[in-house]
């Protein structure tokens, strides 16, 4: 079961977007090993405008993976690579289709 989620913007520098890409792709087998991590994506949302959905079963999976490794690496390359600071948004899952699973939370 999801209960809560990240969503994270990254809007890469000029001419840094495919370092941004890779970066993002780089941490796949990072975010496997990260047991309350339920579900994770690195996504292009533009030519230069990324980010980041990942879903936990609570809020200590949730804070788990914000003191976790990947995004450590995200802010120790966040200089180099993005225009801007991530914008990191905390929001609550309401309904979830996972392999296997169908979640729905009542408003």
């Amino acid at each position: 079961m999801v209960a809560t989620a990240l969503f994270v913007r990254l809007e890469a520098k000029p001419g840094k977007e495919e370092e941004v890409a890779g970066f993002l792709k780089s941490g796949l087998p990072i975010v496997e090993q990260e047991p309350a991590t339920v579900a994770w994506f690195g996504i292009r949302l533009g030519p230069s405008t990324f980010g980041i959905f990942d879903a936990f079963p609570d809020e200590a999976g949730r804070q788990a993976h914000l003191t976790g490794k990947v995004a450590a690496a995200l802010m120790a390359k966040a200089g180099e690579l993005l225009s801007q600071p991530p914008s990191i948004e905390k929001c609550d899952v309401l309904a979830a289709k996972l392999p296997g699973k169908n979640v729905e939370k009542a408003a």
